[in-house]
């Protein structure tokens, strides 16, 4: 998959996303839903289990950063 395709996705984090831990997103992508490697697009914020998420930049090919949608 390119990169500026998953750039924009939107998914949800399955596993608590923070600086110093690997957290882990589920994406639909490709006609079904996949999991990636996630790391907070600020370097600093905790996202928490159950947050929905926006790619904002993949490594392929499992590695994703990503930030909350939406303002809590």
């Amino acid at each position: 998959m390119d990169d500026a395709a998953m750039v924009g996705l939107m998914g949800r984090v399955t596993g608590t996303i923070g600086p110093g831990f690997v957290g882990e997103v589920i994406v639909r992508v490709r006609g079904g839903a996949e999991h990636f490697l996630a790391y907070p697009a600020s370097g600093t914020d905790r996202i928490e289990r159950g947050t929905v998420v926006m790619v904002v930049e993949y490594l392929p090919p499992r590695t994703v950063y990503v930030q909350a949608a939406y303002d809590s």
